[in-house]
């Protein structure tokens, strides 16, 4: 075996999972969901590592949060407990809208299952279930990759599923220091400590 693949293995799973059957799935079906929940996980731990840092430093809408005029509780600490500060009634928004965006994604295209492509997110503007049109899609709304290379393409989501894994790193990090000082050693003394379940929405 070469040392390079050695160190930085092309394929690796150790629990063996791509041999289990999820959902009473094939082994494709299983290694899709594998694939779209990697994918999909990483992309959330980007925008929140982003976000963690965006937040940290104070960084917000220059608008009131609601009607009555509150402003985005940027001073109530860090952003788990900006997020604790939040009204419930907001909260309540952003989970719901997650939930549409999940429900849409599952319910539109090709499943990745069942020989759709993992991570790819369905248009809006090819769906029939929008009520009205939507002038942008969720991914690349600008249509910035429509002219790009499939290599180009290929480098991209390499890329993605890397920055997706180190995000995934990063955020737990930030969360684990603050539930339990000294258990990311580089962190000590950079993220405050938290008193609340940083896994709880409300």
């Amino acid at each position: 075996m070469p040392l390079f693949d050695y160190f930085f293995p092309q394929y690796y799973d150790p629990l063996e999972l791509a041999n289990t059957s999820i959902w009473g799935s094939d082994q494709a079906g299983t290694i899709g969901f594998l694939r779209h929940a990697e994918i999909k996980h990483g992309r959330i731990a980007m925008a929140a590592f982003v976000g963690y840092i965006v937040q940290s430093n104070g960084i917000h809408w220059p608008w009131p949060m609601t009607i009555d005029g509150t402003p985005f509780p940027y001073d109530a600490g860090s952003p788990p407990e900006q997020w604790d500060a939040l009204p419930d009634a907001a909260k309540w928004q952003i989970i719901l809208f997650i939930g549409f965006l999940e429900h849409f994604s599952e319910s539109n295209g090709t499943h990745y299952m069942k020989g759709g492509k993992p991570g790819a997110y369905p248009k809006f503007s090819d769906s029939d279930k929008i009520p009205h049109p939507v002038p942008f899609n969720l991914f690349d709304p600008f249509g910035f990759s429509n002219n790009r290379s499939e290599e180009a393409k290929e480098r991209g989501r390499i890329a993605e599923i890397n920055n997706g894994r180190l995000a995934q790193i990063g955020i737990l990090g930030f969360l684990s220091e603050q539930k339990l000082a000294g258990s990311v050693p580089l962190l000590e003394g950079i993220v405050p400590p938290y008193a609340g379940e940083p896994m709880a929405p409300f």
